[in-house]
């Protein structure tokens, strides 16, 4: 037996995430030059610059280990949230805690329920900790609440929920969603995870999952600041829940997981609401802009409450991205979700935007 025999199986069976390919990597390859990335569902106008102030600050005292507990950012969104310092902790990016939930209760043979097509981290993580990955396709693009909750088993440990949904950009129904906190028993942990709120909160028909965290401790709500507040190089998120699963996810939290920097960036970038709001506007604008232009050619557009949208390319999804990306234009094929004939594009700004159409249309064509 060698040593990578003796890797337990399930790990050996992964396929690692993919994530989207690089600007300087597609001009390379392509011999091509000045590229738009909308592929990875980035803030397109950077973040505050006031957070990257804070940061620069931060880089001359390297030399310290950041703040092990994020007393300055949790204060920061307590104030922000109307919750108590305790009710948070910080990760490397909201995927890292969804990796310290499932360190905190997944073992081998353990369940964990899911959408499909969802967020794939959910799905790698679940079956690298050797628990098994149940992913209930969704219906007309949304998370089916109710084939979920009928999907729980006594073996099941987490249900996740992205809400929006990522690669959809749909969001669940407010009805629904009570009655699926009815349905989901008390000692099963509820995930949602909420990485596009700031995008979706603006809508009448979004419901957040914050009210629910103080009657019922089994659930919990993720939050980033790698998409509207444009700190996605730095990786920083936060989880919110009740003291209680807050101190037991700390348990396997590593020491200094959030740097300086990000730190620094994250607390000046929640001040910064002007930018935020900036952040919005564009986003609002440009994805009215971009439905409409797809919908003119003639594709189906899924209904986003996010910073992306999906559409029905027509055709293999695959090919049209080679197409698109010879032309300069970097998107995300749906193929790796199930989506064979999907696209999902990123709203960036008006030029990019632009470009993205003029060069999807020739593509097409």
């Amino acid at each position: 037996m060698s040593l990578l025999d003796r890797v337990p199986r399930y790990v050996r069976e992964l396929i690692p995430y993919p994530p989207g390919k690089p600007i300087e990597e597609v001009e390379r390859e392509y011999g091509i030059a000045d590229s738009v990335k909308l592929a990875s569902n980035e803030c397109p106008i950077g973040p505050s610059p006031k957070g990257v102030e804070a940061a620069r600050k931060a880089l001359s005292k390297l030399n310290i280990y950041p703040d092990g507990s994020g007393y300055y950012l949790k204060k920061h969104l307590s104030e922000k949230l109307g919750m108590s310092d305790e009710n948070f902790i910080l990760g490397n990016g909201s995927n890292e805690i969804i990796e310290l939930i499932i360190r905190t209760f997944i073992k081998e043979g353990d369940e964990a329920v899911m959408g499909d097509p969802a967020f794939v981290v959910y799905q790698l993580i679940t079956k690298g900790a050797g628990g098994k990955a149940l992913a209930v396709p969704l219906l007309d693009y949304t998370h089916d609440l109710k084939a979920m909750a009928a999907a729980v088993t006594e073996r099941t440990k987490i249900v996740f929920v992205a809400n929006p949904n990522n690669p959809t950009g749909t969001i669940v129904d407010r009805k629904e969603m009570e009655t699926f906190f009815e349905a989901v028993p008390d000692d099963v942990l509820m995930v949602f995870d909420e990485a596009y709120f700031e995008y979706a909160s603006g809508s009448d028909e979004y419901q957040d999952a914050m009210a629910y965290i103080e009657s019922r401790p089994n659930v919990i709500v993720l939050r980033t600041f790698s998409k509207a507040y444009g700190l996605a190089g730095l990786r920083v998120g936060y989880g919110i829940a009740s003291p209680g699963l807050i101190s037991m996810l700390e348990r396997v939290r590593q020491p200094f997981n959030v740097n300086s920097p990000a730190l620094a960036a994250a607390v000046a970038a929640l001040d910064d609401e002007e930018h935020l709001n900036r952040a919005l506007e564009v986003n609002r604008e440009g994805m009215a802009w971009l439905e409409g232009e797809l919908e003119k050619a003639g594709f189906e557009v899924v209904k986003s409450f996010a910073n992306f949208i999906l559409f029905d390319a027509r055709m293999n999804a695959a090919e049209l991205y080679e197409a698109l990306l010879r032309k300069g234009v970097i998107v995300r094929p749906m193929g790796a979700y199930g989506m064979e004939e999907h696209i999902r594009v990123t709203v960036g700004l008006p030029e990019e935007n632009t470009r993205f159409i003029e060069a999807l249309n020739q593509a097409a064509a």
